[in-house]
Order: structure tokens, then C-alpha cells, then sequence
């Protein structure tokens, strides 16, 4: 038992925040007073600890194996610290391994495994999730145009960001893929005057949109759907479309059915946005030192991440051409401290909500799990290991006009100064809801 805990002291001396270990039988290493205490309660921690695989130590918290007392951001601190590889290099990549891979994916994405992976993490509870985000519940990467916005301000930048870049219109059909509690639906709708169809696998948030489309005067101009993407059909092509947050769920071997059913709900010469979650390696589809596995088995089961060249590729075979596309990494790392913070001002009302839901013990894992979760995703964004791109793409109609092809054309005018210049007087409606 000597060599790890020699590993162990080691690893200690390298955390930026003084932190201490109480092993099993009440021996301890590092500092009396430290910040940071982790407790544990099983032998088979330690070489998880010594060893840097930080998302198994998560999963020991989780499961009640290892306590920690002191603040999720000494823990993160500390955590990556800890680490002995780059999560964002994929250790297995041989081309035997990316093929067993593809056909797991494949499996794991049929419609009705999708809609139970769904449901498994937007269903936890809605009032469980209004604790922590704003009050259009927007569930992704917010826009923080300038420094000093709130996260609520930072999001209705979102929305209006994307709204720009699809510039819509008013009567435009628009049509959300994974519509959330239907933030981007409702902006929208009262702030540009389309015409909205959302569609969502939650349960949950299906109920809550119908309310706030009802609560909100908007029948017959917004609806949404319960139901899967790839079966979805129309009479209509749509004007504009726009994903936001839900291309991680669709994994690597959907992702040519998901540009393709893009593209065919798309009208020729109209603008797609997909705003998702991609990876910060070139061959990985999550994170290394067990991250992954902890988000897969705790928070997003069936979650895949791609790079995102790979994205790029498979919307260049669906037919559709990327007209424009952001990085906007750093504004996620701070919306998930945001939320993160938010989460820790109110742990005793998060804490009675999940256990009047769930029960007691499975309440307060998934309590300590997306403790974990939030904070460790904003370690991610900040380190590199995940980006967060938006991809607008068009579907290029390739009209005749007098007998001449005028070739891939759509409305996208090829100049970014639309997306960021005021509104004109007598535009695009500004209505406040």
C-alpha cells in the first residue's frame, strides 16, 4: 500500500488549491487545514486518484464511495491537476477501434433508444432545471455579446444571434430540431414574427412548450411536436431551420441521416443553423480520463461528440454548403459557471426537489452528479477539450433563370456585416413578450 500512496502525495503536490485525502481507517495525506477535503470510503479510489482517472473518482462521489467537502471550483481546480493525459486526445484510436465504434453507435441510435436517452436527462425534473437557468430556460451555450451581461441577457443574445444569422422574417416557417422548453420557438416567434413547428423527445418539455405557447397568445403561429427528426414529414419544405444544443445526441453513425433529413426539410436557397457541442480531438467522440464514461453513465447516455472537420465533412456529402461558421468556446465555459453557480446558491431546494422525485438515494446522486457535471464541463470548455460551434449552412437551389444555371445560390449574402449591424427602422419587428 506504500506505492500509492507515495503516487498519491505526489499528485497532491501538484493541485494549485492546498487539498487533503482521508483514507479508509482515518490515515490521511496532505494538509491538515486544506480548502479541499475528499473522503474516502473505499481502498479503490486511491489508485484512481493516483493514477489521474478523475472521471472514475467522479463516479466514487456520485455513488457515495468518496466525499468532498469545499467548493465544485477547488474540486475542478484540483482535478485537472490531477490529470496524467490530455482528455482531448483519444487513446484508441486505431482504424479496427473507429469501425467497432461506428457499429455501437449505429446500435445505440435507434429512434427508441434515443427517445429513452432523452427523456432520461431532460425528464429528471422542470423544476429542477428552473432553478439554475434563465427564465427562457435555454439549455445551451449562451452569447455573451459584452462582458458584463447577465446569463439571462447572455441568452436572449443567443437567441437573437442565431435569429440574425437565419434572418428571419416575418412569416417565415421555422422549424427548431430538439426545440428545448421552446426559448428559441418563442423568441422567435414574438421577436421576428414567424411561424414556429418545434419538435422534442422530452416528455416533459413538450408539456411545458404547449403552456407557453398557449400562456403566450401564440397558437396557430408556433406548435411543437413530440417526436423523433428522421420522422418527420412535411407537405412544405421549411424557410429556415435551426438546431441548437441537440447535435451531441445524435451520434457519429446518424450524422449522415441527420444532414440529409436537414437538407430535405430545408426549402432550396434557405439557411440551417446548427449550434452543437464538438470535439476538441480530431478521432475522439468524448472525453479521456473517464470523463466520458461518467457523462454517458450519469448525465447524456448516447452522447457522441465530433470534431469539428467531421461535421463540416457530413454536411458537405448531405448537399448542403457551410456558409459561415463561429467558435464560441469561451462563452460556454462561462455559461456553465454561471449555472454551476447558480446550482450551488440553492442546493437545499435542488436537493428536496430531486429526492420528492426520485427518492431519496437516487435524489441525492443525481444531485452530486450534475454537481460534477457542471462545473466539469466549464473545466472542459475553458481547457480546449470541447468547443462549441455554430455552423450556418444553406441548401444551394440551383434554379434556371431564361436557360442559364445560376448555380448553387441561396439568400445568404456572402457578408457578415448583416449579422451585427442594428436593425433598420421599419425592419424585422421587435415585439417584447
Amino acid at each position: 500500500m506504500k506505492l500509492p500512496y507515495d503516487a498519491l502525495e505526489t499528485r497532491l503536490a501538484l493541485s494549485p488549491v492546498p487539498m487533503r485525502i482521508q483514507l479508509p481507517g482515518g490515515d490521511s495525506v496532505g494538509p491538515a487545514h486544506a480548502s479541499l477535503t475528499l473522503k474516502l470510503h473505499d481502498q479503490t479510489a486511491i489508485a484512481a486518484l493516483a493514477t489521474g482517472a478523475i472521471g472514475t473518482v467522479g463516479a466514487d462521489i456520485v455513488e457515495g464511495r468518496v466525499e468532498f467537502e469545499g467548493s465544485v471550483r477547488d474540486l475542478m481546480a484540483a482535478a485537472q491537476a490531477l490529470l496524467s493525459t490530455d482528455p482531448a486526445q483519444d487513446e484508441h484510436t486505431s482504424w479496427w477501434r473507429q469501425t467497432l465504434a461506428w457499429y455501437v453507435s449505429k446500435a445505440r441510435h435507434t429512434t427508441a433508444k434515443d427517445a429513452k436517452n432523452i427523456q432520461f436527462h431532460y425528464d429528471i425534473s422542470d423544476d429542477f432545471y428552473a432553478l439554475w437557468l434563465d427564465p427562457y430556460r435555454v439549455y445551451s451555450c449562451a452569447y455573451y455579446r459584452t462582458p458584463e451581461m447577465t446569463l439571462a441577457q447572455a441568452q436572449e443574445a443567443k437567441l437573437d444571434h442565431i435569429c440574425r444569422k437565419l434572418q428571419l422574417k416575418p412569416g417565415e416557417r421555422l422549424l427548431d430540431i430538439g426545440a428545448g422548453w421552446g426559448g428559441m420557438l418563442l423568441w422567435a416567434a414574438e421577436h421576428y414574427g414567424i411561424d414556429g413547428t418545434g419538435i422534442t423527445l422530452s416528455k416533459n418539455q413538450y408539456a411545458y412548450v404547449q403552456r407557453q405557447i398557449e400562456e403566450r397568445g401564440l397558437t396557430g403561429r408556433v406548435r411543437v411536436l413530440l417526436q423523433d427528426y428522421r420522422e418527420l414529414q412535411v407537405d412544405q419544405p421549411f424557410d429556415k431551420i435551426s438546431s441548437i444544443g441537440m447535435f451531441e445526441h445524435v451520434g457519429r453513425a446518424q450524422m449522415p441521416s441527420y444532414f440529409a433529413t436537414v437538407r430535405r426539410l430545408l426549402k432550396p436557397g434557405g439557411l440551417a443553423m446548427n449550434h452543437g457541442i464538438t470535439a476538441g480531438g480530431v478521432d475522439n467522440d468524448e472525453l479521456g480520463a473517464g470523463m466520458g464514461e461518467f457523462i454517458d453513465r450519469y448525465i447524456f447516455p448516447g452522447g457522441e461528440l465530433l470534431h469539428v472537420s467531421v461535421a463540416l465533412h457530413e454536411i458537405a456529402r448531405a448537399g448542403l454548403e457551410m456558409v459561415d461558421t463561429e467558435n464560441i468556446r469561451p462563452h460556454y465555459a462561462k455559461t456553465l459557471w454561471a449555472w454551476s453557480d447558480a446550482l450551488e446558491a440553492q442546493l437545499p431546494g435542488a436537493r428536496a426537489i430531486l429526492v420528492a422525485q426520485h427518492g431519496q438515494e437516487q435524489g441525492e446522486q443525481a444531485l452530486r452528479a450534475y454537481r460534477l457535471y457542471l462545473a466539469g464541463c466549464a473545466l472542459g470548455f475553458e481547457q480546449g477539450w470541447v468547443a462549441l460551434h455554430q455552423i450556418l449552412m444553406t441548401h444551394p437551389d440551383g434554379r434556371q433563370e431564361t436557360g442559364t444555371m445560376r448555380g448553387a445560390q441561396s439568400c445568404y449574402p456572402f457578408n457578415r456585416e448583416y449579422i451585427y449591424a442594428p436593425p433598420q427602422a421599419g425592419a424585422t419587428p421587435r415585439r417584447k413578450p
